[in-house]
């Protein structure tokens, strides 16, 4: 069984459960801990206050049934997660995030997404969000950084830009340093805001590495390229009426054919076939839950004909909706 909540609902089950109480773990004036509900699984977070606009998280978890959070599209910070066991699952929007592959996002509007957990596994990773204005001015100092990847990183109202940096060794040795940090008191904060740091200019440097490459093999500019990322994610988020060509382009300030161009060279699809992917990773979604009947979920993914949308389905996953409905395993991988 899969429990499906709302960010807001999650929220309120943390609000009412009672602060964990763990061995060998004392806090610090500047921290806070909360345990998992017990409905959910057992572990806890442990968040901090390590400066003005800067905070650190320290999550331990593991599930005892399924989860699916639903989270609606909202404001970001600058954020950076590493993980240092287990598995965060994603349908669209972002990639599953574990093992080597990390995440590191700039500031902007988020678009929704859904996190999977699944029951039985251990969740365990270092989380920092860091208010865009406390990186500017680092940045802002430096009159010779990239003023490319500062349009990346501050996207203000526009949607935010996300990065998935492989994590080094040195990464993982930094964040396992964070976890089991051996200060106190105003020692321990300026340990762990010293290693903050130290990490994001890490992934700082893998950014400004990466955008080269693109720019060279695509031969667009890293603004085309951040407008290009904003028109994946309006689709995204609006697979039911997503906007047309003209207008997706319109909306990110980029003409019809770069746009084209843009998800050829950085998806290696078209803009209609990644339509397609999404809506139909989302239906196969649906369907699993079987919460919905076909039709339905067809209405919800945008496909107003419910053949085409049999079709379609039968020619990514090699089994009609009505099988995966039935609990029915895709012939291809999803």
């Amino acid at each position: 069984m899969t429990i499906i909540l709302s960010q807001s609902d999650l929220d309120e089950l943390y609000q009412k459960t009672p602060q964990p109480q763990l061995e060998n773990l004392v806090l610090d004036s500047f921290e806070e801990i909360v345990g998992m509900p017990e409905i959910l699984g057992r572990g806890y977070n442990r968040s901090m206050k390590l400066s003005s606009g800067v905070w650190l998280d320290f999550s331990d978890y593991e599930y005892h049934q399924d989860l699916m959070v639903k989270t609606p599209a909202h404001d970001h910070s600058i954020q950076f997660t590493i993980f240092l066991s287990g598995f965060l699952y994603f349908d669209d929007v972002h990639p599953n995030l574990g093992g080597t592959q990390s995440y590191f996002s700039g500031s902007g509007i988020s678009p929704g997404y859904i996190e999977k957990y699944r029951a039985g596994e251990g969740l365990t990773c270092v989380n920092v969000h860091i208010e865009p204005e406390v990186l500017k001015s680092f940045l802002l100092e430096d009159g010779q950084y990239n003023s490319d990847i500062q349009k990346l990183l501050f996207k203000g109202e526009d949607w935010k830009i996300s990065f998935y940096p492989k994590v080094t060794p040195v990464m993982r040795s930094l964040a396992q340093q964070m976890w089991n940090v051996p200060y106190r008191g105003a020692a321990k904060r300026m340990y762990l805001q010293a290693k903050v740091f130290e990490l994001v200019a890490m992934h700082l440097d893998w950014i400004s590495a990466e955008q080269q490459p693109i720019h060279d093999k695509s031969g667009l500019k890293p603004e085309t390229i951040a407008c290009i990322h904003h028109a994946k994610e309006i689709l995204t988020t609006q697979l039911e009426y997503p906007p047309s060509l003209c207008e997706l382009a319109q909306q990110v300030g980029v003409s019809v054919r770069t746009l084209q161009r843009g998800f050829s060279a950085l998806f290696n699809t078209t803009v209609m076939g990644y339509l397609t992917q999404q809506r139909l990773q989302k239906a196969e979604m649906l369907l699993h839950q079987g919460n919905y009947k076909v039709a339905e979920v067809a209405n919800l993914v945008g496909y107003g004909h419910l053949g085409n949308f049999a079709a379609a389905f039968k020619r990514q996953y090699g089994i009609t909706p009505s099988q995966c409905l039935a609990g029915k395993k895709a012939v291809f991988g999803s």
